[in-house]
């Protein structure tokens, strides 16, 4: 399961450098596939092809964002998500909409690091 953002964000930004996979993006910033990861391109859901190192659309324009498909709940990495464990508000909670078995999120991280 991926990490969410949720509206009681404060921008305080404590979660963005602890992201092993950088999935995590401040309001209003391109994010892309490369930022932290081993992908120069990536196999869309219609077989395309897109440049890993391609600026994407923000997912928020107003708070810290999660990539869920770069989020992987630090598994491979921690024992537990550091956004989560270093938020002062607890706003990095789970997302019920990506829910992941630890096979998939450490499937996740091999894909994402090439290893």
């Amino acid at each position: 399961m991926a990490i969410i953002i949720t509206d009681e964000c404060i921008n305080c930004g404590a979660c963005e450098p602890e992201c092993p996979n950088t999935a995590i993006y401040e309001g209003g910033a391109n994010w892309k596939w490369a930022d932290g990861t081993s992908l120069t391109e990536v196999e869309m859901e219609d077989g395309t092809l897109e440049d890993g190192k391609k600026p994407q659309t923000p997912i928020s324009d107003s708070l810290f964002y999660i990539v869920a498909n770069k989020c992987t709940e630090c598994t491979g990495f921690h024992e537990e998500p550091q956004c989560a464990a270093v938020c002062p508000v607890d706003c990095c909670v789970p997302d019920p909409d990506f829910v992941e078995t630890k096979e998939e999120l450490l499937a996740k991280k091999a894909w994402l690091h090439q290893n």
